[in-house]
Order: C-alpha cells, then sequence, then structure tokens
C-alpha cells in the first residue's frame, strides 16, 4: 500500500473557505492552522504508533492531520458541526481506513466503547465551553480503569491549564487540581498567545498532558471525591469545619485540623478524608 500523499491536501484556510466553516462561538471553535504547532502537540502525546487516538472536535483537521503525519495507528475524530464533518472528507480520502469521522457530541460519547480492546489515547484543542465537562468524564472513566487511556494531551484556556496542575496554598489550587492529580500525572507542556489560533480568543491557551497513575487498593470513589472538594472549594474561604460540617467525624478520624480552609489541604489529605467517609 503506497504511503499517503499528504501534499495533495489543499492548505486549511482553503478547506474553511471551501466549506464556509467560520468558527462558530456556540461549537466553542478557535482553529489551528499553523502546521508546526499542531505538529508539537503530536509530539507532546508520544508514540503513538500502536495507539487509536481520540480528537475532539477537529474542525478544518489541522491538529487530525498531524496526528495522521505523526503515525497514529488510528484517528477517530469526533465532531458535532455538520460543515467541519464534511471538511474533514478530502482528509479522509488520503488517510482511508486510519480516519475515522463521527458525527457526534463528544460530551455523549463512550470512547471506550468506540474503540474497544486497544490502547486509546485523546489529543484534541478542545472546545473551550464544553472543555472541562469533558475532562471530568474523562477521570471519572480513568478512575473506573486506569487502563481506558494511556494519555490524554489537551488544549485549554490557560487559566483552567493553570488549576490544573496548581499546589495547594496557591490561587488557582481547588477542586479541578485535585481531581486531576489524584487520578494522573499533569504536566503543564507550553503555552500558545491568542495569535495562533483562527479567530484569535481573548485568552492565552495552554496544552496539558495527563499520563493515569496506577490504581492503589484504597482509592475513594470518584463521587465521593468529586462531592467533598465541591463542598470544601465552593466555601474556598470558610474554615473546613464549616464547608464540611457534614463530614466532621470523617474530618476528625483523619487527623485534619478543621480550622484549615480547603487550599490548604493536599491532595492525600482529601482522600484521607474520603476513605473515612466510605468506612
Amino acid at each position: 500500500m503506497s504511503a499517503p500523499d499528504w501534499d495533495s491536501l489543499p492548505p486549511l484556510r482553503d478547506v474553511i473557505a471551501t466549506h464556509n466553516l467560520r468558527a462558530e462561538k456556540r461549537f466553542g471553535q478557535n482553529f489551528l492552522l499553523d502546521g508546526n504547532i499542531t505538529d508539537k502537540i503530536a509530539r507532546v502525546a508520544g508514540d503513538i504508533t500502536d495507539t487509536t487516538v481520540f480528537e475532539i472536535g477537529p474542525g478544518p483537521g489541522g491538529l487530525t492531520r498531524s496526528l495522521l503525519k505523526a503515525g497514529a495507528k488510528k484517528v477517530i475524530a469526533i465532531e458535532i458541526d455538520p460543515r467541519a464533518v464534511a471538511a474533514l472528507k478530502d482528509l479522509q480520502d488520503v488517510a482511508g481506513d486510519r480516519l475515522e469521522i463521527i458525527s457526534a457530541d463528544a460530551l455523549k460519547a463512550d470512547l471506550t466503547a468506540l474503540a474497544p480492546n486497544t490502547k486509546r489515547a485523546i489529543v484534541a484543542n478542545l472546545p473551550y465551553n464544553v472543555a472541562t465537562p469533558l475532562l471530568i468524564n474523562w477521570l471519572r472513566q480513568v478512575r473506573e480503569d486506569e487502563n481506558n487511556f494511556t494519555s490524554m494531551t489537551l488544549m485549554f484556556q490557560k487559566e483552567v491549564a493553570d488549576r490544573i496542575t496548581a499546589k495547594p496554598s496557591t490561587k488557582s489550587y481547588g477542586r479541578l487540581s485535585i481531581l486531576c492529580q489524584w487520578l494522573c500525572e499533569t504536566r503543564n507542556c507550553f503555552m500558545l498567545p491568542p495569535s495562533a489560533f483562527t479567530p484569535p480568543p481573548k485568552i492565552n491557551s495552554g496544552v496539558v498532558h495527563f499520563k493515569p497513575r496506577p490504581h492503589t487498593a484504597d482509592m475513594p470513589h470518584f463521587e465521593t471525591i468529586g462531592q467533598i472538594t465541591a463542598a470544601a472549594f465552593g466555601q474556598r474561604r470558610k474554615m473546613l469545619r464549616s464547608s464540611l460540617s457534614i463530614h466532621e467525624q470523617a474530618m476528625e478520624k483523619a487527623g485534619i485540623d478543621p480550622t484549615k480552609r480547603a487550599e490548604n489541604l493536599d491532595i492525600s489529605q482529601f482522600l484521607d478524608i474520603a476513605r473515612h467517609i466510605s468506612t
């Protein structure tokens, strides 16, 4: 079988013009058209030659091209915008069976069911309006089985990227920091200015790499950690004896000072509270 002729593909700006693919705010679209940047994101994902890679919101297909050229075993592109689905057809003609396009809402898609019995990763310039709910869904699946995804390489608003990797006793540290770092090794890879996108957003963006951690025998339930952190950081300026008053006994058993605030507890302390709630 001959190698794909990537050079035969039209420039991404031509793809956008042909399919009237102007970015829609309702879809949270900000397109990456610079191949050097999309190639860099694909490299951050690591060796994907034996992996099925999910891409969410591919738009005109810039990152999709980079993932395929990087040797992804298969790319499954999930796109809610019918214009973008049509715009990817030329790329699918060149990529053949290595590219599958699914017209769907990624919030309702079960990625593990779409690609069973294979290594799975997620690499995406996420639509900003649904980025956090998507991440929470995938973290829940990581809690179910750390092998559901080998890695996730995701673009967020810089503010969200900072929250994901934040440390205790910092302004950005919160519920998302704990959920992400409990289940994954997280790394802020690089930042992109608004000018890297078409159209340019009003904020900077950041790429974060997630590598699921091995499970332990005493891991709390995802819902338990979610409820504790939501309550604690929902009133982050209050002492824990107020924000987590219904879990007073669990805090006492875990040896947690109730006069502290949520931002002063590290992840292991939240896990200790959760374990004592579960017992």
